[in-house]
C-alpha cells in the first residue's frame, strides 16, 4: 500500500502503516545508475557530528567559526516556506494539528533564527505546506488544510507580526501545497500539487479562473525505492530571464531514498516547462547518509548575494524528530541552470556573513513568571475554540485546567524539541480528583508518559493508560522524564528535586513516528492535565543531553 500526503488528504487515513525493513538488495537497486545495471560503491557512514550548544544545551547550527552544520532548525520543521523581505528573512512551516500555528521565524543570515509570533490562532484543521509571500506591501499566507471539507485558505496582514486576517476559503478542495507566483505580466497564480495551477484575483483573495494542468513532472527510474510519485510542494522562483519550478516527488516519508527535489524552467509563467537535465537535484541515495527523505525545496538569495535552498529531511535513525529544516548551497551554471553543492549535508557549510546576526532559538525551560509563549514555544494539540482559557500564569505557576480523562482527550500542552536526547522535569500539584503528568506525544492515539493522581501512578504507553503502584507523594511531586536516544525513563521526587527515585517502568519509543502511525508529526515533550480542577506546574526545566 502506498501512503502519501495527497492520499492522506483525500482519504483521512491515519491508521498504522508498517514499514518493511530495508534490504541490501533494495538499497543497491535504489542506488544503481539508470540503464547501466552497475552499482556504485556504498558510501561510508556519515561521521560523528558536533554541534555548538545554545539555550538549555540545545544544538545550534552556527559553529561560530564561519561555518554551520545542519539542521538549521532542528525538530519538526517541515515544508519550509521562506520569504526574503529586504535584509530580513521570514520562515514558517507546516504546523498540522498544533495551535496556535504557523509561527513566523526571523533571520538575517539564513542560519540564526528567532521565533516571532504565530499567524494562525483559530483551529481550521490540519495545516500542511503553506506559501508565505509579500505582494505590493502586504503579506499573504496560502494555507492548505485537511478538514471537512479539505480546503485552501488565505490570510493576510500589513505587518509580518500581524494582526492577520481571519482565514478566507478559496474553494480548492482537491489540491495541497499552494505556491503564490506573479507572472511577467503581473498576473497572480497559485501553483498546486500534481502540476496544476489556478489564477488569482488581483487582490489575491479569490480565484479568477479554473484549475488547469500545466506541468508533467520528471519521473524517476522505476527500480528506485520510493513511497509513491506524489508530485507536490511546487515552488516558483524568478531569476534572470527564467521562471524556475522546484517540485518534490517520491513521497514525503516511506523509504529513506524516496523523497527528492526536481526542477524545471520556463521563459514565461505560462510555460512550456523544460526539465532540469540533472534531475533529481537532491535525493538520499543510501541509508547510511546523515539525512533521509530530503525534499520540498525553495530557493533564496542570501545576504552575501550567493544563493541557497531550504528543504526538509529526517535525521538518520530519528523519524521521531519529524522533518527538520536543512540549508544547502546553490551554484548557478553557465547554461542558466543551478545545482545544489552541499552533498549529503553531513559536513559543515559556509555561513552567510552579516554584521549583526540574530541570536538563535529560544529556551524551552519556563519558570512561568511571564505570560505563556503560546505559538512561539508552547502549543495545544487539536484545541477547541476556547482552549487557551484553560491556562493562566500566576505567582510563578502555570495553572492548567483539566480536560478529559487522559492525554488522548485532554489537548496537552507541547513543545518542539530537536535533540536526540533530552530530559525535562517539573513540579506538579494536583487539584483533588485530578490527574496530571509528563508526556511524549505523537498524537491522540500514540503517546508515552507518566502521570499520577493523589493515590497512584498511571503510565501512558502505546496511547493507552494503565494503573500503577501507589503514589507516596500525594497531590504534589516533582517529576522527570528522560528520553535518551528513544530509551525513556522516569524519576519522581517528594522533596523538590533534592533526591530522586527511579520509577520502575521504562519505555522504548523509536517507533512513535509517521512510518508506523501516519500523520506527518513528531514525538513532542509536554504537559497534560485531566479530570476536575486545575493542575499547577512550576519550574519547568528542559535540558538537551549530548549522546
Amino acid at each position: 500500500m502506498t501512503f502519501d500526503r495527497r492520499d492522506a488528504l483525500k482519504t483521512a487515513l491515519f491508521g498504522g502503516i508498517g514499514l518493511a525493513a530495508p534490504t541490501l538488495a533494495g538499497r543497491d537497486a535504489a542506488a544503481r545508475e539508470p540503464g547501466t545495471g552497475t552499482t556504485p560503491p556504498v558510501p561510508s557512514p556519515a561521521p560523528a557530528r558536533n554541534w555548538r550548544r545554545g539555550f538549555d544545551g540545545q544544538r545550534i547550527s552556527d559553529l561560530g567559526n564561519g561555518t554551520m552544520l545542519n539542521p538549521v532548525l532542528s525538530g519538526d520543521r517541515p515544508d519550509p516556506a521562506i520569504l526574503k523581505d529586504g535584509k530580513d528573512y521570514y520562515l514558517t512551516f507546516s504546523s498540522f494539528d498544533s495551535y496556535p500555528g504557523l509561527t513566523i521565524w526571523h533571520s538575517r543570515d539564513l542560519v540564526n533564527w528567532q521565533p516571532r509570533k504565530p499567524a494562525l490562532t483559530r483551529n481550521i484543521g490540519s495545516v500542511w505546506a503553506v506559501s508565505l509571500e509579500k505582494h505590493k506591501g502586504r503579506y499573504f499566507l496560502y494555507i492548505p488544510v485537511k478538514a471537512e471539507p479539505n480546503e485552501i485558505y488565505v490570510i493576510w496582514a500589513d505587518h509580518i507580526d500581524g494582526p492577520w486576517s481571519d482565514p478566507k476559503p478559496l474553494g480548492l478542495h482537491d489540491h495541497i501545497d499552494p505556491c503564490h507566483a506573479v507572472g511577467e505580466d503581473g498576473s497572480r497564480w497559485l501553483f498546486l500539487s500534481g502540476g496544476d495551477r489556478v489564477r488569482l484575483s488581483e487582490d489575491g483573495l479569490s480565484l479568477a479562473g479554473k484549475v488547469e494542468h500545466v506541468y508533467d513532472p520528471w519521473h524517476y527510474p522505476e527500480d528506485w525505492d520510493v513511497e509513491g510519485f506524489s508530485p507536490e510542494g511546487p515552488k516558483i522562483h524568478r531569476h534572470g530571464d527564467w521562471f524556475y519550478m522546484l517540485t518534490a516527488v517520491g513521497g514525503t516519508a516511506g523509504p529513506p531514498t524516496g523523497h527528492m527535489v526536481i526542477a524545471a524552467r520556463a521563459r514565461s509563467i505560462h510555460g512550456p516547462w523544460e526539465q532540469h537535465p540533472g534531475n533529481p537535484l537532491v535525493r538520499t541515495e543510501d541509508q547510511s547518509e546523515a539525512w533521509w527523505s530530503r525534499g520540498h525545496a525553495s530557493l533564496v538569495e542570501g545576504p552575501d548575494k550567493r544563493w541557497y535552498t531550504l528543504y526538509h529531511g529526517f535525521e538518520n535513525g530519528y523519524w521521531t524528530l519529524g522533518r527538520q529544516c536543512l540549508l544547502d548551497t546553490i551554484e548557478w551554471t553557465e547554461d542558466g541552470w543551478f545545482r545544489m553543492t552541499g552533498g549529503d549535508l553531513s559536513q559543515p557549510l559556509p555561513v552567510p556573513q552579516v554584521a549583526t546576526p540574530l541570536p538563535h532559538g529560544m529556551p524551552l525551560s519556563d519558570d512561568f513568571s511571564a505570560p505563556l509563549a503560546l505559538g512561539s514555544k508552547w502549543s495545544f494539540f487539536r484545541p477547541g475554540p476556547d482552549e487557551a482559557s484553560r491556562l493562566r500564569v500566576a505567582e510563578g505557576a502555570l495553572h492548567f485546567a483539566g480536560k478529559g480523562l487522559a492525554p488522548s482527550s485532554g489537548s496537552p500542552l507541547l513543545l518542539i524539541a530537536g535533540d536526540t536526547s533530552y530530559r525535562f522535569e517539573c513540579d506538579i500539584e494536583l487539584a483533588p480528583g485530578g490527574t496530571a503528568g509528563l508526556v511524549l506525544f505523537y498524537d491522540d492515539k500514540l503517546y508515552a508518559g507518566l502521570g499520577f493522581d493523589e493515590n497512584r501512578f498511571v503510565t501512558h504507553q502505546y496511547g493507552m493508560e494503565r494503573g500503577r503502584p501507589a503514589n507516596p507523594h500525594g497531590r504534589r511531586m516533582r517529576m522527570r522524564l528522560t528520553n535518551r536516544r528513544h530509551i525513556v525513563s522516569f524519576h519522581t521526587s517528594g522533596d523538590g528535586g533534592k533526591t530522586w527515585k527511579r520509577f520502575d517502568r521504562g519505555m522504548e519509543v523509536s517507533g512513535y513516528h509517521h512510518n508506523v502511525r501516519g500523520g506527518f508529526l513528531m514525538l513532542r515533550p509536554g504537559l497534560y492535565a485531566a479530570g476536575p480542577g486545575e493542575a499547577k506546574f512550576r519550574d519547568f526545566r528542559f535540558t538537551a543531553l549530548e549522546d
